[in-house]
């Protein structure tokens, strides 16, 4: 993800047509999703874990369900679909969340899974978050999480195994309508890494693989397991920009490892900071998830200090904040490749565009741990262009776009007034101790819960009018956005000791996040 970076400034037939607008369904999202091959090899996998919570050992059941090619060619690449990691607590695990019945869970997973071809081994990490699970009044929680992938590509011939490995689990639990007391605080994150149960079948072993295409050519040039490529920094053991693994190799391969876009600040101030910005949104309407293309913020903070006498403990930092894309107030142009219906290919190019100045409010409550609630209030609007089905041009006008920005529920409307979305991240700092969740200037996961406006602009003058048939297919509530904030660099300090592992060299943020769902 650390590519090379140059200097920007910033800141009639109408059975027909409707068969082809069906196929856009999968365009609802915000943002793209990585087209995928489906496989014929449908696979479900029950595995016993044990759980590291704060209090002791939890033995949870995790199921692995995905679907992979009955088979594949040597220096092809192989792309698990269909992934879903479900992690199944029972009550006294539960417990452990301090969630009361009728209060929500969301959850991230990270699976660690093992690739072998003969003496050959590296790893890839399988990431997913799971939408909102309410905590029955008894029983077990179920967690489904779901996310892209990476792809592996074999440079030999020969069986390529799949084992699950280690797991880690992160939850973060808020109080929901059916709490005794929907206005309490939620209860603190909980993290816990989970091992593999030694009584596993099969070791955990997820699929088996046959590659064709020759002779193995054996592991001498391979790496040990220990220095197996990892799918999660998108490194791998091929040339630079090669499609294909060197024999006796595998090649991992991160499901959109793309360099990240500039991203520097045109006239910094000592408070000015910049980061990148990734992640997921759902589409209710779908039933999927899409990929946020790694975006550049730069962020100004104003006017810090205590709000008023009420809350003599709250201290606020309020921030002015700004997409930058080619000296653009928008999200980078991403191309979205998908297999509708499961053989019709279907692209289009999406942006973000920002229409107002982003606000950002980070509330410290004073305190042993300091707890942090942030706020992002963004006013965005959803553009298309450059569609295609099945390398059909479908010629939607250059202004097509949500009528007005994408919003969700404000909590403070007579200070925020007007359409747009507020994206939430929480946070614990103990004195002394690794901070925990969302802060400003270390990152961390954002969410929101989002209504996708009716569409204009779509269709051309003496063509038909596709607004109608775009809204009804994408437009609507209920569509769950995670994004996860980088570490934020700041410019005029890039070249000082405490930025150099947060900055590049012309001030530009260092550390690339990873998408989450």
């Amino acid at each position: 993800m650390k590519g090379p970076r140059t200097s920007v400034p910033s800141l009639r037939r109408r059975g027909g047509r409707r068969a082809v607008i069906a196929a856009f369904v999968v365009l609802a999202a915000m943002v793209p999703a990585a087209g995928t091959a489906l496989g014929a090899q449908e696979v479900e996998a029950e595995l016993p874990y044990m759980c590291a919570f704060p209090s002791g050992p939890q033995a949870v059941t995790v199921r692995v369900a995905a679907r992979f090619p009955d088979s594949a060619a040597k220096g092809e690449a192989i792309v698990p679909a269909e992934v879903t990691t479900t992690v199944e607590l029972p009550e006294a695990a539960v417990a452990e969340l301090g969630a009361a019945p009728g209060a929500e869970v969301r959850a991230s997973t990270e699976l660690a899974v093992a690739l072998s071809q003969g003496e050959v081994r590296a790893e890839a990490s399988w990431r997913g978050t799971a939408q909102p699970a309410t905590v029955p009044a008894e029983g077990p929680l179920v967690l489904e999480s779901a996310g892209d992938v990476p792809s592996v590509t074999p440079g030999s011939a020969g069986e390529l195994r799949l084992h699950a490995g280690g797991l880690e689990l992160a939850t973060e639990t808020q109080a929901g309508s059916a709490t005794p007391d929907p206005a309490q605080d939620s209860p603190a994150p909980v993290s816990a890494s989970c091992t593999l149960g030694e009584d596993a079948p099969e070791g955990g072993l997820l699929a088996t693989i046959p590659v064709t295409g020759g002779e193995t050519d054996g592991p001498s040039e391979g790496p040990s397991p220990s220095e197996g490529p990892s799918a999660s920094t998108g490194t791998d053991t091929g040339e630079p920009g090669s499609a294909d693994a060197p024999p006796g190799r595998l090649r991992v391969e991160a499901a959109d490892p793309k360099d990240a876009p500039p991203c520097i600040a045109e006239e910094p101030t000592p408070v000015t900071l910049s980061a990148y910005v990734t992640g997921y949104s759902n589409v209710r309407k779908l039933d999927g998830a899409n990929l946020i293309p790694l975006s550049c913020m730069i962020i100004e903070q104003v006017d810090a200090g205590f709000p008023g006498p009420d809350d003599q403990w709250l201290f606020r930092q309020p921030a002015n904040v700004e997409f930058s894309y080619e000296g653009r107030r928008q999200t980078p142009p991403a191309r979205a490749t998908f297999l509708t219906y499961g053989f019709v290919p279907t692209t289009a190019t999406m942006v973000l565009e920002q229409t107002e100045v982003i606000r950002l409010e980070s509330d410290f409550y004073l305190g042993d741990p300091v707890k942090l609630d942030t706020a992002i209030r963004a006013s965005l609007v959803l553009r298309l262009s450059d569609v295609k089905v099945n390398g059909t041009p479908l010629d939607v006008g250059s202004d097509c776009r949500t009528e007005t920005p994408l919003t969700s529920h404000e909590p403070e409307p007579d200070r925020f007034p007007g359409p747009h979305i507020v994206l939430d991240g929480f946070g614990l700092a103990p004195w002394g101790g690794q901070p925990e969740g969302y802060q400003l200037t270390t990152g961390g996961p954002l969410t929101s819960e989002v209504d996708i406006p009716a569409f204009t602009g779509c269709g051309t003058s003496g063509g038909e009018d596709l607004n109608r048939l775009f809204t009804a297919a994408i437009s609507g509530p209920g569509n769950y956005v995670k994004q996860i904030q980088g570490q934020t660099c700041m410019p005029l300090e890039a070249t000082s000791e405490a930025m150099k592992d947060f900055c590049t060299p012309d001030g530009q943020p260092l550390v690339i996040p990873k998408p989450e769902r």
